[in-house]
């Protein structure tokens, strides 16, 4: 499908799945040569992260060990400005190297807020991948230390991403249609 709808918005195919899976496999292919030897825990950020974390791990050559945490920050397109622990991690982080995984990192504050919640907990080492960032978006200091894709300031849907919670099962990414 090239185009569909979600409630009332209209949105535009604009990365193929076959795009996504070649950049998911790369940037997995980095953190097998950055973790070889180790076992570090990732965290998936829900619910958006859900399908980049199950195909990720899928490419990696370790087993890390893999929990869940949520935090919110969005309604409807936008985002708030402020971050919401809505499940936190409640596995020991002491002494682990952790990888957070997030679909989008756009404005950076959701991650911005998260990073010293997980440095609380006595983590030896965070580092963040996602799957898409919009550069021209980051309003904090914040570094991605691996991202599969950088993509233009639009809004998007599919492949785990979500319009007012619908649009996630989606294999394709869309772009709202102007």
């Amino acid at each position: 499908m090239d185009r569909i709808r979600i409630l009332d918005k209209d949105f535009e195919v604009s990365l193929k799945n076959e795009t996504i899976q070649e950049k998911v496999k790369a940037l997995a292919e980095r953190i097998n040569h950055d973790y070889e030897g180790k076992n570090p825990i990732m965290i998936c950020i829900l619910n958006g992260a859900f399908m980049f974390a199950a195909d990720l791990v899928r490419y990696l050559s370790f087993q890390p060990e893999i929990v869940f945490a949520r935090f919110a920050s969005y309604e409807g397109t936008e985002t708030t400005g402020k971050v919401t622990e809505v499940m936190g991690v409640t596995t020991s982080l002491a002494g682990r190297d952790v990888i957070v995984v997030e679909d989008i990192v756009d404005t950076g504050i959701t991650m911005y807020n998260v990073l010293p919640l997980l440095r609380n907990k006595g983590a030896s080492s965070i580092k963040i991948a996602c799957l898409l960032q919009k550069p021209e978006k980051l309003q904090v200091d914040l570094t991605v230390d691996y991202c599969a894709l950088e993509i233009p300031n639009d809004f998007i849907v599919g492949y785990g991403l979500d319009y007012d919670g619908f649009g996630r099962n989606y294999k394709d990414i869309y772009t709202l249609a102007k």
